[in-house]
């Protein structure tokens, strides 16, 4: 069982507003999403999952991390989405949430970047992911979604 932690080095400077705070972006699906950098704990490039049976599909398993047990969910699959072969970019993102430790597996991490909290905005109701909570546009015309941590583990 092989355990890889990736470094995040690439970061954007934010704006010089009191507001700021740091996301971990990563790629499900071609969607770019964000994270706040407050619920990482780490990233893995490369780990054994456990399959577990009569589980809800896009809950790839479990792994052992440290003596702890996490469940892992494909953030593909929690969206609906088709599932893909992992590749070498695949990651999975330890994110802890109201005390609880879950790993999710998306297709790569991106970069940190720090974010104005004031630029962030609703999704449009008809475009509106279970998932997300809000989006911000950036300078070159791409979107970044916000993963509504909370949401992911209520089901």
């Amino acid at each position: 069982m092989a355990e890889t932690t990736v470094d995040l080095i690439e970061t954007e400077e934010g704006q010089s507003s009191k507001s700021t705070q740091r996301f971990l972006t990563f790629v499900s699906d071609n969607i770019t999403f964000g994270v706040s950098t407050d619920y990482v704990i780490e990233i893995l490039s490369s780990y054994m999952i456990c399959t577990l049976p009569m589980v809800p599909d896009y809950i790839k398993g479990i792994i052992n991390l440290r003596g702890q047990t996490i469940p892992i969910i494909d953030i593909r699959l929690r969206m609906g989405k088709m599932p893909q072969d992992y590749t070498d970019a695949t990651c999975i993102i330890i994110l802890e949430i109201k005390d609880i430790s879950v790993g999710i597996v998306v297709d790569s991490v991106t970069q940190v970047l720090d974010i104005d909290l004031d630029r962030i905005s609703p999704i449009p109701t008809q475009n509106q992911q279970e998932l997300t909570s809000s989006m911000i546009s950036r300078e070159d015309g791409s979107v970044i979604l916000f993963l509504d941590c909370e949401e992911l583990i209520s089901q």
